[in-house]
């Protein structure tokens, strides 16, 4: 299913598209360019599976309870693997009433409420100001846009060749059958040079960097339906409690109260 109306009429205030993978591979990714965005705010989430929005500065993650917010005039491009519900809203800048948006790139929380909002938006295809109902519609999710709250799901990208060579093959290898070691070696560079890069240029050393990397694989596979223990194996950890211990430690939740959320 996709839907997506072009809204030229300056009384829309809220556009929406929707798009459902239903034959996607878990191995391939799948690629999604939405419709041009302009200089609308966006809100993209995925209500079933898990997609990856990707900047050439960052990467996030979006489980089925989250989503990426996008300032105005960012470029990006989507990753879905398995079986992804993509659901986008677009917001007109200075339209909000008053509210402030967030600034910058992030994966917010959606709750209950928004989660549903975005479903009936997408069903309409756009919500204009000046149908009463619509219009009570609009009022409500700015409201609740107003309440994003930000997650660290995030994946910050450097910039310098070789720790753009590195997080590459580092992606590529995502179930970590590759040391560290060898990957440096594949880049040619010390293990010294590339804490300072990735530290100069994402604010997280090395080994902080590959730790996220790794969360945000487990929550695309635990996302498209995998198991823990079979996630925990093919990360290469021991035991599927050594991998549910990781999760905790980063995101505060086991794996599956993550997911009920």
């Amino acid at each position: 299913m996709s839907n997506f109306r072009q809204a030229d009429d300056a009384t829309v205030r809220i556009r929406s598209f929707g798009v459902t993978f239903r034959h996607g591979q878990k191995i391939s990714p799948q690629y999604l360019v939405p419709p041009a965005a302009g200089m609308w705010h966006q809100l993209v989430c995925a209500t079933r599976g898990a997609l990856t929005v990707r900047t050439d500065a960052c990467a996030w993650v979006v489980p089925p309870h989250r989503a990426v917010w996008l300032p105005a005039s960012f470029q990006y491009r989507l990753e879905m693997s398995g079986v992804v519900a993509v659901r986008m809203l677009y917001v007109r800048p200075g339209k909000s009433g008053g509210r402030s948006f967030p600034r910058e790139c992030s994966v917010v929380n959606v709750t209950p409420l928004l989660r549903e909002l975005i479903q009936r938006t997408v069903a309409l295809g756009a919500l204009n100001a000046a149908v009463p109902e619509q219009k009570r519609l609009i009022g409500v999710i700015l409201d609740e846009l107003k309440l994003l709250i930000a997650v660290p799901l995030q994946l910050p990208m450097p910039r310098d060749t070789r720790a753009v060579q590195f997080a590459a093959l580092a992606n590529r290898d995502s179930g970590g059958a590759s040391s560290t070691k060898v990957l440096l070696r594949q880049c040619a560079t010390s293990r010294r040079t590339m804490e300072r890069l990735f530290r100069a240029e994402t604010g997280m050393s090395l080994g902080q960097w590959q730790r996220r990397q790794t969360l945000l694989h487990a929550l695309r596979l635990l996302a498209s339906g995998e198991n823990v223990s079979g996630v925990a194996g093919e990360l290469g950890y021991n035991s599927a409690s050594a991998f549910i211990a990781m999760f905790r430690r980063e995101l505060g939740q086991t794996p599956k109260r993550y997911f009920e959320a």
